[in-house]
């Protein structure tokens, strides 16, 4: 099993480190990230999640909503959560809830099972797996990590000012974009429209085949 970009993510019920969550009640009008962990009182997982911390005031710059799930019980989440604030010297509340699925029903419905870790008692963990999701509750943005890598959260708040950007404009992000670099016009926006669809201006790369389609701009 598993969830497509484009498709609608499940409206979910669970427990969390907050209480009760209904996801899309959870995400509102928001934009949202979801991301997993194999296990509370893991090396990466801590340093990750320390990161994910740290860095919510960037995301809230950006109107995304956060929440982290794994297999572990709400009392497990809850007790570990104090453990990564030492980590990361927040004394605060925990920023975001962590989602408990210990029957791992939310793990296999989206695809975040690690066929290779297992707990304990010979159970599945959960993979990295991020999910971003959109203010209309679709699937964005998938990736999947196995445990013994940890993500780059800075990578995925680029990716995020990608998706937010290529959304509302005519543009997608070339390679290694960052905010403030050339966009890229898309291919199905017409040569006359340029001038109107981005008033400050086009540069067209010239290439060999002669062909107009690497087209960049600054005005988004």
């Amino acid at each position: 099993m598993g969830i497509n970009l484009g498709d609608a993510f499940p409206n979910f019920k669970a427990q969390t480190t907050a209480g009760e969550m209904q996801f899309y009640d959870f995400v509102g009008d928001s934009w949202a990230i979801l991301f997993s962990h194999p296990a509370d009182y893991t090396p990466v997982c801590t340093t990750e999640l320390g990161r994910v911390v740290q860095l919510v005031p960037e995301f809230k710059k950006r109107g995304v909503k956060l929440a982290a799930l794994s297999c572990d019980d709400v009392e497990s989440h809850k007790g570990w959560a104090e453990d990564i604030k030492s980590y990361v010297k927040n004394e605060e509340g925990f920023p975001y809830p962590i989602i408990a699925d210990p029957s791992r029903e939310l793990a296999v419905q989206l695809g975040m099972v690690d066929p290779d870790e297992k707990d304990a008692a010979g159970l599945p963990l959960t993979c990295r797996a991020v999910f971003i999701i959109g203010p209309d509750k679709k699937l964005k943005l998938s990736m999947l990590y196995p445990a013994t890598t940890g993500r780059n959260f800075n990578e995925i708040l680029r990716v995020l000012d990608s998706l937010q950007l290529t959304a509302t404009k005519k543009v997608a992000t070339p390679v290694d974009w960052k905010q403030g670099d050339e966009a890229m016009v898309v291919p199905s926006v017409k040569p006359e429209d340029c001038a109107t669809l981005f008033p400050k201006g086009v540069r067209v790369q010239a290439v060999p085949s002669g062909k107009q389609y690497l087209r960049f701009t600054t005005d988004y």
